[in-house]
């Protein structure tokens, strides 16, 4: 008979994948996760395979490192090494003969694209065979993955799911926006991949770096630096400025695969533009496609603390116009992502969620990056933990010191502890709304104590001098030395005079912004006021620029009493610049007791909100895959005059390519534009639409999620 000859190898594809959840992921190769099983089926002719006569052994390589698995008879997978089993022979009297043999990966192996070699060992002779390429991931579903996640629920919404919901706007006013994380689509799992070797770490050193990648701690952050440009081949160039030209304003972006094809098509050229919630939600698709679950978190009144002191300060005038002296800021709000793993590094009590920010603020260990931080940590205010759990903890924890001044003189103070961190919100597991995990990062008690220690741990601090007669303010480069009186601590709602704002209604573009100024005396006597009150624009990121509406008057009030001023803002004074798709206010109100001369001041930064899409799908209970269906975008114009722009609609799993129209709709007109999709893939799939309007710029976004039906 002759010899044993290997003809061919079937690497069981479409089996393999559907077994280790991979199925869906598009890639050039068979997509594996580690710690579990798969099966190769050898095809050969010739005499039966006989172990005395002959060796099989795979060969399975990374890079510059190599394993070789000998095919055993018997044996058991293996979670701690590489193994290859030969389970049967397949008898085929007529046809091709077939061996089946399972291997499994140690569920500590490193990710990355491997090279599959099968050899054959004959007594007179050794056959090589290149069997192909897998590309191997993490697994939340086996248990000795140090990304392990119990609950199926929770692997599906953090693993699996593409469908994603972003917060936005301020805590009293948040919008959410959906995005699609695309790990699904053509190519996108491959060019994440290529991302892990375009690090710098990779050209570095190749072999540490293949090494490493069994650790999803080292992997959160390679991608965390890997997400922005600023010191690597990174994907997303941020740009805070209002000026977008030559490239696309961050809030028309809707989804990662337009921005991560666009990286990989211009040879590893950074994406223009990312503001925060575009580098979180790029980072949320990465981790997912290599099996590490994440979610995307919005911290509102999110402090950037430069100097480490665990205080932002604030200044206004006497006018109520909020001034930019420091360079510490409570963004209204900040997105970055959670990845739920192990850290072993930290010894017990620190695994599950670990805060990642894609978004370059601060450089960590010479690269802008930030994380793994464990949430526990935070919490704990553990702040020697590695890594960057200082920075975190003040962006969720610093107090605000808010000053009014004039002419370098601090006229009052005021100390606010639960403004900055007020809300910490994520997409509910399973459902489109906003689930509330601030408990999860803050103890309701009181950390002033804690506080002086942490300006030494970051190195840096500002200074307070305080003089008896002395209230000056210097600001000099980057920090800002003040002196104060002893009691100039004291809170602005003063004994004398208390003011507050009050929104009648949220605000929403092409609308007049209502509010109302509550001032009480408290004081047995009539008391002389003078009102100040200031709007200015803000970027969600930084200090408020230039005032658009303002109004000052005198106010007599009685004794104890309290009185209520409505205040309106037209339209026409606040009308967009430049396209946004919401833009954010600074409301300030200062009222000045005529004869005391004391201050008290009132803020509030809110949202005003685009009018938002409509979409209706035609037989929305029976969506079945691979069905033609019809969906229908419904917008009406608010505005006083006819607006153009661009709708463009999408959807992963449901459109191949995107449906993009121009339109022209008159004052108060409503218009529907049907869009034919058929779906290509069964379960929950989100189908968006945005419209950018040029007069005034304004993004509107409309979302409406689909349950696909298997045929």
């Amino acid at each position: 008979m002759d010899e044993f000859k290997v003809r061919t190898v079937d690497l069981q594809q479409v089996q393999n994948q559907t077994r280790h959840k991979t199925d869906g992921l598009s890639s050039s190769t068979l997509v594996l996760r580690r710690g579990q099983a798969f099966t190769v089926t050898i095809n050969y002719d010739g005499r039966p395979f006989d172990p005395l006569k002959e060796k099989l052994i795979f060969r399975i390589v990374l890079g510059p490192i190599a394993v070789e698995v000998p095919v055993s008879r018997f044996g058991q997978p293996s979670l701690t090494q590489w193994t290859a089993v030969l389970e049967r022979s397949v008898p085929n009297p007529t046809g091709p003969r077939a061996l089946s043999v399972t291997l499994s990966s140690p569920a500590t192996a490193s990710i990355g694209v491997y090279t599959l070699q099968l050899r054959v060992e004959a007594r007179l002779s050794v056959k090589t065979h290149l069997l192909g390429q897998f590309t191997l991931l993490c697994n939340p579903w086996c248990e000795a993955d140090s990304v392990f996640l119990q609950s199926e629920d929770l692997r599906t919404e953090y693993v699996k799911s593409d469908i994603g919901l972003l917060f936005k706007g301020s805590p009293g006013n948040i919008v959410s926006r959906p995005w699609s994380f695309d790990q699904y689509e053509k190519g996108i799992l491959d060019i994440c991949m290529k991302l892990l070797q375009v690090s710098p770490q990779y050209q570095a050193d190749m072999g540490k770096d293949l090494l490493n990648r069994s650790n999803p701690v080292y992997i959160g952050r390679v991608i965390s630096a890997m997400v922005n440009s600023n010191d690597d081949k990174g994907v997303l160039m941020g740009n805070w400025s209002g000026d977008y030209s030559g490239g696309v304003n961050p809030s028309q972006w809707s989804g990662s695969a337009d921005i991560l094809r666009m990286w990989a098509a211009t040879q590893f050229r950074p994406v223009k533009y990312g503001q925060c919630w575009v580098f979180a939600a790029v980072m949320c698709t990465v981790m997912r496609a290599l099996g590490i679950p994440t979610r995307v978190i919005t911290n509102f009144s999110s402090a950037h603390d430069t100097n480490g002191n665990m205080v932002i300060e604030e200044y206004y005038n006497e006018m109520g116009e909020k001034l930019s002296f420091s360079r510490d800021s409570i963004w209204n709000f900040h997105v970055w992502v959670e990845s739920w793993m192990k850290r072993p590094d930290l010894g017990r009590g620190y695994d599950g969620w670990q805060v990642l920010d894609p978004t370059p603020q601060e450089m960590s260990a010479g690269m802008f990056r930030c994380g793994p931080a464990a949430v526990t940590a935070i919490y704990e205010r553990r702040v020697d933990a590695q890594y960057d759990v200082p920075f975190v903890y003040a962006e969720v924890n610093a107090d605000v010191r808010t000053m009014i001044v004039r002419n370098g003189r601090v006229l009052s103070t005021s100390v606010d502890k639960r403004r900055v961190g007020a809300l910490i919100s994520t997409k509910r597991p399973g459902s489109m709304s906003m689930q509330d995990i601030t408990s999860e990062y803050k103890t309701e008690e009181d950390e002033n104590t804690y506080r002086g220690s942490m300006a030494g741990v970051t190195g840096r601090s500002t200074t307070f001098r305080c003089e008896p007669q002395s209230d000056r303010i210097m600001v000099t480069g980057r920090s800002i030395t003040f002196s104060c009186e002893p009691q100039s601590d004291r809170i602005m709602a003063s004994k004398g005079v208390e003011v507050s704002l009050q929104l009648l209604k949220a605000p929403v573009v092409g609308e007049n912004i209502s509010f109302n100024i509550i001032i009480t005396n408290n004081d047995a006597a009539p008391k002389l006021l003078r009102k100040h009150v200031n709007a200015q624009n803000k970027e969600y990121n930084r200090n408020p620029t230039e005032t658009f509406w303002e109004a000052h008057d005198d106010i007599k009030i009685g004794p104890k009493e309290t009185v209520t001023i409505k205040h309106e803002i037209s339209f026409k004074h606040y009308m967009l610049k430049e396209t946004e798709e919401d833009s954010l206010v600074n409301l300030a109100v200062v009222i000045e007791d005529v004869k005391s001369q004391e201050r008290v001041l009132a803020s509030e930064e809110f949202i005003i909100r685009s009018p938002s899409l409509d979409i209706q799908i035609q037989n929305e209970v029976s969506v079945i895959i691979n069905t033609p269906q019809v969906a229908t975008v419904i917008f009406t114009n608010p505005f006083n005059v006819a607006v153009s722009g661009e709708l463009t609609v999408s959807g992963s799993g449901l459109l191949e390519e995107k449906a993009q129209m121009r339109l022209t709709i008159q004052p108060r007109e409503t218009i529907k534009k049907r869009v034919n999709f058929t779906p290509r893939m069964a379960g929950a799939r989100m189908l968006s639409a945005n419209l950018v309007l040029e007069n005034p710029p304004t993004i509107m976004h409309g979302f409406k999620t689909i349950n696909v039906q298997a045929s």
